[in-house]
């Protein structure tokens, strides 16, 4: 009887099992994980029914051998002739799988796991792999309209593809589907072996969809597959020097938003656990590819933005030295750690990662500002959603292929596009557990305000205005020199950039030098190699400039320089703004209690350093100040006395390397921890203390309960309740 259990137990086919449930971004990818499962189990799924936005059945697509055709030895030959017949019908197999869309996600689920045949021993005999390319099909058309039969049609095909399995009999049914001008290739409706190399090869060698549109369509990035989105609402990126469509940015949806946010969630579990030293070889990776396409960047920088190539160039090379420092961010993870706090306890400190962080972008770096974010949050162990500038997009999408082709894993980065709407979303998800934005002061208090409520780690950096303190000691071609470049240099576009300059005693013998060393900027394309000052990012900041030069002009400020209505020839529609200097600002004038964020310097007068100090004070911003002096008692005062987050001696302000922080204050910064050094990863990292003992414990009468307190002897206070004691 064992024997004969045994035996059948031999004779039982393997059991194919079916794909595990679960939730997925898109059809696509619910499709090859069921294709791909069902591959590993000897099966191979067909798409049975489809709507494609809706549901999707998969079956199993028959082949292989089926059971029950093989005769017993005890039954007669016509018996045997019957049985072989019925058991040579191709039955459907049972097995269906359901993906359904739900909330913007698809959910898969086992409508029945069985199947009626045994699994495929070689995946490669199944008829998907006999099926014929889109270019064989059209071959074989053309073949058969010149009169060759279909031996001679296959034996050309297999000259160019020497494993094709398929059969004259296949040829025939191709014949057959096209005299009823049926042209559909099936080769692609099976998920057959391979099928994801497969579908990695086309990608490699077409253009995906959203390059294809005229203009193009920026995609979003869920999941690690850049998809166009749904969104039939976009808005154009205009090419400020040609006013040319570049490419059209959607409004992602919520449900796109939301698939987002899952896989970013999906991908956290796994890559927290992934090795530091790991995370750190893929930003090597990562900064190797930023330094190979260089020129790539920069020209799509000068395209969307407008700023000069030489600019766009330190844009890069500004973010290039963040993903630098990342490579080398496993050290300043490192915890603390303190042995035998009491007899036999050690405790210590570790840094883990937060989760789903999210980084709301503005335009004046369109590399940069990405580049501040990201690549920190995923190497300390984050998963990151980037929403970059609607105004240039283009960076951040090249940015995060590169990213993808470094190693970074699908998940970790996604990108999602939209206007202020998106706001919304992203500061009232609860998967979000952190948000870095850069940009202007009314939509950082916004994000700021709803973000903070809702109990998320947030830091904005948003409103500047710059200024400049010139004492009369001060080295004058030193100080044109750096006044012009803070001033004017990226079109004034920049959170950095120099907009106030307050001297101390007179006006007069600046004024003059300060036009002539602003005339000698040549205005032009950013694309020209001779160019200096760029256009604006678009009309309606052109455009507001205006309205505030001309605001204080009738105010009764001087215009000692007006770049208003400079043009550039051939390039006779951009959005040009020339230098344009005002003197005899007060501080109730318009221009400097707004931030201009363009080519405009504001002149004021100060009495003495005392008045330009509590001038700088008083104003509402306080990115950062700089002062130009021989004076190192000058120096020291302005130093100690500015409230800014930022103070330059000798130099203008500017973005420092990563590993100092970048310390804004006041109304320009918003949140506990600021950008980059040790702050900016302590914002991406919660610290977790632990308490341990090892030692052998001696079981006795009593329970000893250890107070985290020592008494003056160095011993931890002990409270000894004996058991059956009362007290």
């Amino acid at each position: 009887m064992m024997d004969a259990q045994s035996s059948s137990e031999l004779n039982e086919a393997p059991q194919m099992l079916p794909p595990p449930p679960g939730t997925f971004v898109d059809r696509e990818e619910l499709i090859q994980h069921v294709g791909d499962f069902a591959v590993s189990q000897g099966y191979v799924v067909t798409i049975k029914q489809s709507k494609r936005d809706r549901v999707v059945v998969l079956g199993c697509d028959r082949g292989g051998v089926y059971r029950n055709r093989r005769k017993t030895i005890d039954e007669s030959s016509a018996e045997s002739i019957r049985r072989r017949k019925t058991g040579s019908r191709l039955t459907n197999c049972p097995f269906e799988a359901v993906g359904k869309k739900d909330a913007g996600l698809w959910i898969l689920t086992i409508k029945n796991g069985t199947h009626n045949h045994e699994p495929l021993k070689d995946i490669s005999e199944h008829p998907s792999a006999r099926r014929f390319t889109e270019r064989e099909v059209f071959l074989i058309k053309e073949m058969t309209e010149a009169g060759l039969k279909p031996r001679q049609i296959l034996k050309r095909l297999r000259q160019s593809n020497p494993e094709l399995l398929s059969t004259p009999k296949h040829v025939y049914n191709v014949k057959a589907k096209l005299r009823q001008g049926n042209m559909t290739v099936r080769n692609f409706k099976s998920l057959g072996p391979q099928k994801s190399a497969v579908r990695n090869n086309y990608q490699a060698v077409m253009e995906p969809s959203w390059r294809l549109r005229t203009p193009p369509r920026v995609p979003n990035l869920i999941g690690g597959r850049f998809v166009d989105s749904q969104s039939f609402a976009s808005i154009d990126v205009i090419n400020p020097a040609t006013q040319l469509v570049v490419c059209q940015v959607p409004l992602t949806t919520n449900e796109e938003f939301r698939a987002a946010v899952f896989a970013a969630k999906r991908a956290f579990s796994s890559w927290r656990n992934t090795s530091a030293t790991t995370r750190q070889r893929i930003m090597f990776k990562f900064q190797e590819l930023i330094q190979r396409d260089m020129d790539k960047l920069a020209m799509n920088i000068t395209t969307e933005h407008g700023k000069t190539l030489e600019d766009a160039h330190n844009d890069v090379l500004r973010g290039l030295e963040i993903v630098e420092h990342a490579c080398g961010l496993a050290t300043l993870q490192i915890g603390e750690y303190f042995s035998n706090v009491s007899n036999g306890i050690d405790s210590y400190s570790i840094r883990e990662p937060l989760g789903v962080c999210c980084g709301i972008c503005s335009f004046d770096f369109p590399a940069m500002i990405p580049l501040w974010m990201f690549p920190i949050a995923v190497t300390c162990g984050n998963t990151f959603i980037l929403k970059p500038s609607e105004r240039d997009p283009g960076a951040a999408v090249i940015l995060s292929e590169l990213a993808m082709e470094a190693g970074l894993p699908n998940g970790v980065l996604n990108i999602v596009h939209g206007a202020n709407d998106i706001f919304n979303d992203i500061c009232e998800d609860d998967d979000i557990k952190a948000i870095s934005f850069v940009g202007p002061n009314s939509d950082g208090a916004y994000v700021y305000a709803k973000a903070s409520a809702k109990g998320k780690r947030i830091q904005c950096n948003i409103g500047s205005k710059n200024h400049a303190v010139v004492m009369p000691d001060a080295n004058m071609d030193a100080t044109l020199n750096a006044l012009v470049a803070a001033g004017f240099g990226g079109g004034g576009q920049k959170c950095m950039a120099l907009s106030t300059v307050i001297f101390v005693g007179s006006l007069s013998p600046w004024e003059d030098k300060l036009v002539e060393h602003a005339k000698a900027l040549k205005v032009t394309a950013g694309t020209e190699p001779d160019a200096h000052l760029g256009p604006v990012i678009s009309k309606q900041v052109k455009e507001r400039m205006c309205r505030l030069i001309q605001a204080d002009f009738e105010g009764g400020a001087k215009l000692l320089l007006d770049g208003r209505n400079v043009l550039v020839p051939g390039y006779e529609h951009g959005n040009f703004m020339g230098p344009t200097i005002l003197s005899d600002v007060t501080i109730d004038m318009v221009c400097y209690k707004e931030e201009i964020f363009g080519p405009i310097l504001l002149c004021m007068k100060a009495d003495s350093i005392d008045d330009a100090i509590e001038i700088v004070n008083r104003n509402r911003y306080a990115n950062g100040a700089s002062i130009f002096t021989t004076s190192s008692v000058a120096a020291r005062k302005f130093q100690s006395e500015i409230q800014v987050g930022q103070v330059g001696i000798n130099v203008p302000v500017s973005q420092l390397p990563p590993f100092s922080s970048f310390s804004s204050s006041r109304t320009s910064f918003s949140g506990d921890l600021n950008f980059d050094g040790k702050v900016g990863i302590q914002f991406y990292t919660q610290t977790k203390t632990v308490t341990q003992q090892w030692k052998d414990l001696v079981s006795n009468d009593s329970t000893s309960m250890q107070m985290p307190t020592s008494n003056s002897h160095g011993e931890f206070l002990q409270l000894q309740v004996h058991r059956g004691q009362n007290k």
